[in-house]
């Protein structure tokens, strides 16, 4: 089979285009249900593997008992395992607890006691 300089050419481009314009991670997006009967009042995450906790995602925010949230994980990063810190208000009997779930095959997640 004989190559022509077009198809070679062409070949070149598209490896060019790949490698100077890598895949963009996409956003992880799940659904939080606090199935306890405290008040949740922090959220962390982080790529398994990283030592230390991002910003907690809820800012201001809390996750009442029973409430959902939906979060998104933006941090443009091309990772799917992340650990998870739940952190309830001070006056519950709950432990802090941490978790490690593939977020994107998450679909929801609920915090039980």
């Amino acid at each position: 089979m004989k190559h022509t300089g077009l198809n070679v050419a062409a070949a070149a481009a598209a490896v060019l285009f790949a490698v100077a314009f890598p895949a963009q991670a996409e956003d992880l997006t799940f659904k939080l249900i606090n199935g306890t009967q405290s008040e949740l009042t922090r959220f962390y995450t982080s790529p398994t593997g990283v030592d230390e906790w991002e910003d907690d995602v809820f800012g201001e925010q809390v996750l009442n008992p029973g409430e959902t949230i939906s979060i998104t994980i933006a941090d443009g990063r091309d990772v799917c395992k992340y650990d998870m810190r739940f952190e309830f208000d001070e006056a519950s009997d709950l432990d802090t607890t941490e978790d490690t779930q593939d977020l994107c095959q998450l679909g929801s997640y609920t915090i039980h006691e």
